[in-house]
């Protein structure tokens, strides 16, 4: 059987002649942990302050472009097996490996993994082990000289370089681009022959399910002349099949009758079948390949119609309004992303009603405990291929790269039944067409090639079990704008960029894959990464963590259409996140309430890699925003939402449940001072996986422009509401409530009391309106830095109460709490 050892201990990294800050340590080395890079390595030695914090990015800037080798000493060799291989799952980016004093090779791809032959180079002693580093900035500048410049969204060379494109820098990131051995090494040795590549094809015909497994083989010299056999289990399924002497490629097929069948989260369960592939030589096994596969099937609806052409995902033959967020890495350092935080933000998108997670091309192909968690998460992904925002030379030194990292990664997420689409690019097609490339370019290559080529034909080749997409946006071909919404997918950039939210209902997509709006983190977060005395939307850390052009222009034009100017620091953060969650509230409810026509919409972004003014749910310190909860209301099964419609207006039952919806819904006139004027009660039938439209009749909706009344659209406990005026000019009255801090019966901490009871886990605050109050908020992190809250925006009538869950409190008392709240009607009043 094969025997693994891992390399991970004993690694030191090497320090360059000249050490900014720190002259006494230069030429000498510190520790190195791997898997990691150089920016925590220097950090652990106490060499580099923590770029997060205030504008410590910038002091880092030396360390992306300089040199960087990493040393550690192999175990001596106690083996009898004919072949030994060292094995690098990922290096960043550009290494030469050397044993003792042997040059193993060179590698250029931060994407992929690297085997070398050490037999015969590894004494049985053991040997010194060296992996230097040239700075990516070097290699891409060379690469960039080599086949000339190319169009670039940012000025950085990051689409000269097989890197995560996003260590460069982006409208969301700092720049910091790393260097070091970022996932495992380990040693094998085996001997006849391995298992080389291992791709499972899992289809479902007619209720039965199939598995077909190609596999690769590498033989030794000696076992180039011996018949093998594979063996294929799938669950309590097992079969075997002969490999004979001299062959490395062959496939293995186990049929499955009745399977289980996976689905999305919401639609289904998500059972997972063991499957195993084990080499053997005679009975004696060689090695094996472990995973886990489930059994559905999944087909992108593109077909033309009277609207244009759809882009439709179809699980196990069921139409799935996508309901989903876009993922960049969740650390610009990206080692320090374990299982155990992927299970976290993965948890919090499925606690917000998340069914699709895209992994975005400019990051990374996440490692396989991501993809694990969407299996058994029900979260699709629509992974990218790693290309953004750039045009990209197609000749060599990066072709042959490219293609390699592609079929690699095409093979590794073939098992994971939540991978539903791989999509070529993002938005390089629409640059190509709108962000004069075209001119510039004068004819040199630019990715088209891998888009409508290379890729398409590696995913036909390698997985033709899933979809391929050319890009995002993409109408399907040049026949159309790129980023046409009758046809394919749509980003919807030119609301944040030039106008008002509100401009999101002036069209409907056939499936919106980005918009977004952008607010800070939370207050918390924002104070424990700046020291800005006093903290204001220009002070220099918050500058520096605003990386959008224009971020906070953008920011002061979207809250000056809808209300004053704040007067202070706390206000405009509180006004940037209602604004936030306001605008994406827009969008996903007037698309939702367009389903068939608009299948799905994916927001941008779930999270963020470092504290940071984004268009993120989940800021960099993990905290959830305002829209994170928004998220909960409006990718529920069931919405409600008051629409524009034909010169009126309309309720909206959205219903994507897999039973019918009807009943009764309560619409309201209702004044400022929360009297109902008028009130009618319409039925409605929303079929399952549909939507149910209701006219409101006209005597109940408020005039436009009216500041003193509103309109309420209720059913089965859902609430819609309707304001006629934007909200500096609505009559809000001053707000008033009453507020209660309790401790629920059993949790940790002092019984049940409506005055100051003792912390504990679970403290709940219960609002009171004594107004109408427009979208309360209790910002936890201000109780404390740890504190967490279960509710978001939450507008309530006179009379109306609301109980917010509170954790990580511990001294709670009403007047903290009633300090933490924060409304529109104080923010508009406010002098």
């Amino acid at each position: 059987m094969k025997d693994v050892t891992p390399v991970a201990d004993g690694w030191r990294l090497r320090l360059p002649d000249s050490l900014p800050g720190h002259p006494e340590g230069a030429g000498s080395s510190v520790p190195a942990a791997v898997p990691g890079c150089v920016h925590t390595d220097l950090m652990a030695a106490g060499l580099l302050a923590d770029p997060f914090l205030d504008r410590n990015e910038t002091d880092a800037a030396w360390v992306g472009r300089t040199d960087w080798t990493y040393e550690t000493v192999l175990p001596p060799r106690r083996t009898g097996h004919e072949r030994t291989d060292l094995v690098f799952d990922g290096l960043d980016t550009v290494a030469d490996i050397r044993l003792g004093d042997t040059p193993l090779g060179t590698t250029r791809n931060m994407h992929r993994g690297h085997r070398f032959d050490v037999t015969g180079r590894y004494p049985a002693a053991g040997a010194p082990l060296t992996v230097a580093f040239t700075s990516a900035y070097t290699e891409a500048e060379r690469v960039r000289a080599l086949l000339g410049d190319r169009p670039n969204a940012y000025p950085e060379p990051f689409q000269y370089i097989r890197k995560m494109a996003c260590s460069f820098g982006w409208d969301w990131g700092p720049t910091l681009v790393t260097a070091g051995i970022w996932k495992q090494v380990r040693i094998e040795h085996w001997s006849t022959a391995r298992l080389a590549a291992v791709t499972p094809l899992v289809t479902v015909a007619d209720g039965a399910g199939r598995v077909e497994v190609r596999v690769e083989l590498e033989r030794t010299a000696a076992g180039a002349g011996r018949p093998l056999t594979v063996r294929l289990q799938v669950g309590e399924t097992l079969v075997e099949t002969a490999a004979p002497a001299g062959a490395d490629r062959f496939t293995v097929t186990a049929e499955i009758p009745g399977p289980a069948l996976w689905w999305p989260r919401g639609y289904g369960e998500q059972p997972l079948y063991d499957c195993e592939i084990t080499l053997l030589d005679g009975s004696a096994p060689l090695d094996t390949w472990r995973r886990r596969i489930g059994f559905r099937t999944i087909v992108l609806d593109t077909a033309r119609d009277a609207r244009g052409s759809a882009f439709t995902l179809v699980v196990n033959g069921t139409p799935v309004f996508a309901r989903g967020v876009n993922w960049i890495p969740d650390d610009v350092l990206p080692t320090r992303i374990d299982a155990a935080r992927y299970r976290r933000r993965l948890g919090q998108a499925v606690a917000a009603g998340v069914d699709l997670i895209r992994v975005w091309g400019g990051g990374l192909y996440e490692s396989d405990e991501f993809y694990d968690a969407c299996d058994e998460l029900g979260l699709l992904v629509w992974q990218d291929f790693l290309f953004a925002c750039a045009a990209y030379p197609e000749e060599q030194p990066l072709r042959g790269e490219i293609e390699a990292e592609a079929r690699e990664n095409v093979a590794r997420l073939a098992p994971h039944p939540s991978l539903a689409l791989w999509n070529g690019n993002n938005e390089n097609l629409w640059g190509f067409r709108d962000w004069e490339w075209e001119e510039e370019l004068a004819g040199d290559s630019w990715g088209e090639g891998y888009y409508l080529g290379l890729l398409p034909r590696v995913v036909a080749e390698t997985d033709p079990t899933r979809p391929y997409w050319a890009g995002s946006p993409w109408s399907g071909s040049w026949d159309h704008h790129p980023n046409d919404p009758a046809h394919g997918t749509a980003h919807s950039w030119d609301v944040w960029n030039r106008t008002d939210y509100t401009d999101y209902l002036d069209s409907v997509p056939r499936f919106v894959a980005e918009f977004g709006w952008q607010a800070p983190p939370a207050y918390a977060t924002a104070r424990r990464a700046l020291s800005d005395q006093p903290l204001t939307p220009d002070s220099p850390g918050m500058l520096h963590h605003q990386k959008a052009g224009d971020g906070n222009g953008k920011l002061a034009r979207g809250l000056a259409r809808h209300f004053p100017v704040p007067a202070d620091f706390d206000t405009w953060h509180y006004l940037t996140q209602v604004n936030q969650a306001r605008a994406i509230a827009t969008g996903i409810e007037h698309w939702r309430s367009h389903w068939p026509v608009c299948a799905g919409t994916i927001v941008w972004q779930l999270n963020d890699c470092w504290p940071v003014t984004s268009w993120a749910a989940i800021d960099g310190d993990e905290r959830e925003k305002p829209l994170y909860h928004e998220l909960k209301r409006l990718y529920a099964d069931r919405l409600v939402t008051v629409q524009p419609r034909d010169g009126g207006l309309a309720g909206a039952l959205v219903n994507q449940t897999a039973q019918d919806w009807s009943g009764t819904a309560v619409v309201r006139r209702v004044a400022v001072d929360g009297a109902v004027l008028a009130e009618a009660r319409l039925p409605f039938s929303a079929p399952a996986r549909g939507v149910a439209t209701v006219s409101v009749p006209p005597e109940l909706r408020p005039a436009d422009g009216s500041d003193k009344e509103l309109l309420t659209f209720e059913a089965d406990g859902l609430r819609a509401w309707w304001f006629a005026a934007r909200d500096k000019d609505f009559g809000y009255p001053a707000p008033r409530w009453d507020v209660a801090v309790t401790v629920p019966s059993g949790a940790s901490g002092s019984s049940a009391s409506s005055a100051s009871p003792a912390g504990g886990d679970t403290v709940e605050v219960t609002v009171t309106a004594r107004t109408l109050l427009r979208d309360l908020l209790l910002q936890a992190d201000r109780l404390a830095p740890a504190a967490t809250a279960d509710r978001g925006l939450t507008t309530l009538l006179p009379g109306e109460s609301v109980t917010i869950t509170v954790r990580g409190w511990e001294h709670p008392t009403p007047e903290a709490a009633a300090a933490a709240l924060y409304s529109v009607n104080a923010a508009v009043r406010t002098p």
